[in-house]
């Protein structure tokens, strides 16, 4: 394990991590939740809530924002094919309904890209939910995790020694511990648990020792390096104060039980767990600023988003205002949403939030945000302005009208035919079929930006966009090594897929990176290409998507310019590498250079 220095960050208690076999996240406030408080709820008047109100510059009203419709594309080159059960890949995300309108139910279902075993073929853990509370009828069934070889994906659960038979609702991906192999992080109602991969081909339970438990409900994580230290933290993301086992009883005008609403449970904290370099972790989410009004989060991403250079946290909160965090130079973190104007809509009113990706959509070299939501809200596209901060320019793009009627999740931003132009995949899928005739399964969805325009494309896009599903989590990863990414898309209680990219696709240079200094995996690297008169901007951000997690790899699309290429890499650890006359068309791995100033 690498040793390193460590700054300092305040007195607070040390988690001690050792590898056992039961984990539950500890944190200072401890709260009601599955396993903590036995209590039973009383029926609960459904408040009013206010819409939050924000000055948000150049918000168009209601009416102009429903005008500016996406325009169709039946030119599109980009073609998706379903090849799960081709390459052997057979997994159901089981939500456990049984009829009780659990609000635990409608939430899970995520996936996480790794390479488990550094044979340069990347692999696919999934979650998985099952019954709350398993009864003499019913057997918990583990998290699955499924091995590529060679194209083909095969069940390695059992000889790899994982078995996770919580209620799962998400993952996360990161080598913790700098020793070159990714380790996971798993999300669940009724305690979280951390893998670490033994680098033998097998996992064993890391577990977080201290006072009291965190028993709750937590949902999407990032692994990112907020301190700049050279080893991953963790950020989690905490939905409600919900016990499953002992249910608040919701119900509508006329008495029928309904599944509750966000507004209906109280909000809890989010967790921040600093990494220590020894394999152990400590909780500073209080002491570091990491809290906002309202929390009940369930998308992050961890990015520079206002250009200082530094990892900033974007929370994606479910009918609350969204939070970015921002950190000042001693490290204290402060939420500027509001005032950097990505906390509410274009119409200062919270929106339902699930997933988020991360592109820069108008090539101004700062990076944009997409959020998915409820259906009656539109997914919202922030673009960021610089110091100007960030505006809703969702109908001013052409976003509104088309996803008005969705429930929008999992989230992927790639130049998926590599045209030079970014798209956007989206996983639908509603909450509650309310009794009677809402419809539960939806279409998926794909939009190609170009000239700052929205063109929904899904109709072309192959025949999964003309099917309908429960989707929840999505992950990009280039699956069968050809150059472009692919997807794995989760759905609730029908057959996860698995789309091979198989677009006319343009020319492209992708990278993966080994950190020195910085973290292995790069996370966190912010990498600028020049081609010609064009100049592209990604970031290996942490998080993203909605529970789930993408292959650490980036990949950009050159369109027709085969002219060689010069990059610009800033490493977390501040270190700046220039390379240059790169040939298209290959995938580069990057290594931090160890002997930069």
């Amino acid at each position: 394990m690498k040793e390193l220095t460590k700054k300092p960050f305040g007195r607070t208690g040390a988690i001690t991590a050792r590898g056992v076999a039961v984990i539950c996240l500890s944190v200072v406030l401890q709260i009601s939740g599955i396993g903590c408080d036995s209590r039973s709820s009383q029926p609960l008047v459904v408040p009013t809530a206010a819409p939050v109100q924000a000055k948000v510059s150049a918000a168009l009203p209601w009416e102009a924002l429903r005008g500016l419709e996406s325009s169709k594309r039946t030119e599109s080159r980009i073609r998706f094919v379903g090849v799960a059960p081709d390459v052997g890949f057979e997994f159901t995300y089981l939500n456990g309904a049984v009829g009780q309108r659990l609000m635990s139910e409608a939430t899970g279902g995520g996936c996480g890209w790794l390479d488990f075993d550094r044979d340069g073929n990347w692999d696919l853990y999934c979650v998985q939910g099952g019954a709350v509370e398993p009864n003499g009828n019913s057997i918990q069934e583990s998290d699955r995790l499924f091995r590529n070889v060679d194209g083909r994906f095969v069940d390695v659960t059992e000889e790899v020694c994982v078995d996770e038979r919580r209620y799962s609702q998400g993952v996360s991906i990161g080598d913790f511990d700098n020793d070159g192999f990714d380790d996971v992080f798993v999300t669940n109602i009724g305690g979280n648990s951390l893998w670490r991969n033994q680098g033998d081909g097998t996992f064993r339970q890391w577990t977080f020792d201290s006072e009291p438990l965190w028993c709750g409900w937590s949902s999407s994580s990032a692994w990112a390096d907020i301190d700049r230290d050279g080893d991953l933290d963790l950020y989690v993301c905490n939905y409600v104060n919900f016990d499953p086992l002992n249910p608040i009883d919701c119900r509508d005008a006329a008495g029928n039980r309904i599944q509750c609403q966000p507004n209906q449970v109280l909000p809890v904290p989010d967790h921040f767990f600093r990494n220590l370099g020894d394999g152990t972790f400590r909780e500073e989410a209080d002491r570091l600023g990491l809290r906002g009004d309202g929390n009940r989060a369930l998308g992050v991403v961890v990015a520079d988003l206002v250009g200082d250079e530094q990892p900033e946290i974007y929370v994606a909160n479910d009918a609350t205002a969204n939070f970015l965090f921002v950190a000042d130079a001693i490290g204290h973190f402060e939420d500027v949403a509001l005032r950097q104007g990505c906390a509410v809509d274009a119409n200062g009113r919270a929106q339902a939030s699930m997933g988020i990706s991360v592109g820069d959509y108008d090539r101004n070299g700062r990076l944009d945000l997409y959020l998915t939501h409820f259906e009656g809200e539109w997914n919202t596209l922030y673009g960021n302005f610089g110091d100007e901060g960030f505006r809703d320019v969702t109908g001013e793009v052409g976003g509104v009208e088309a996803t008005l009627s969705r429930v929008g999740f999992g989230t992927a931003w790639q130049d998926f035919d590599q045209d030079g132009s970014d798209d956007l995949f989206v996983a639908n899928g509603h909450i509650d079929d309310l009794g009677r005739s809402q419809v539960l399964a939806m279409s998926p969805q794909l939009f190609t930006i170009s000239h700052e325009r929205f063109h929904d494309v899904s109709e072309n896009a192959g025949a999964y966009f003309r099917q309908v599903f429960v989707g929840r989590g999505c992950a990009e990863a280039d699956f069968d090594g050809d150059g472009d990414f692919d997807l794995a898309v989760i759905h609730q209680n029908s057959a996860a897929e698995l789309l091979e990219n198989r677009s006319e696709r343009g020319h492209w240079l992708a990278f993966d990176f080994v950190g020195r200094k910085s973290n292995r995996r790069g996370n966190g690297v912010r990498m600028t290409l020049r081609q010609s008169n064009t100049t592209l901007v990604q970031e290996l951000y942490g998080g993203g998507s909605y529970c789930s997690s993408r292959q650490p790899r980036l990949i950009f699309g050159l369109g027709d310019d085969a002219a060689a290429c010069d990059v610009e890499v800033r490493w977390p650890s501040g270190v700046i590498q220039v390379l240059s006359g790169i040939s298209v068309d290959q995938l580069q791995t990057i290594r931090e250079p160890l002997n930069a100033p």
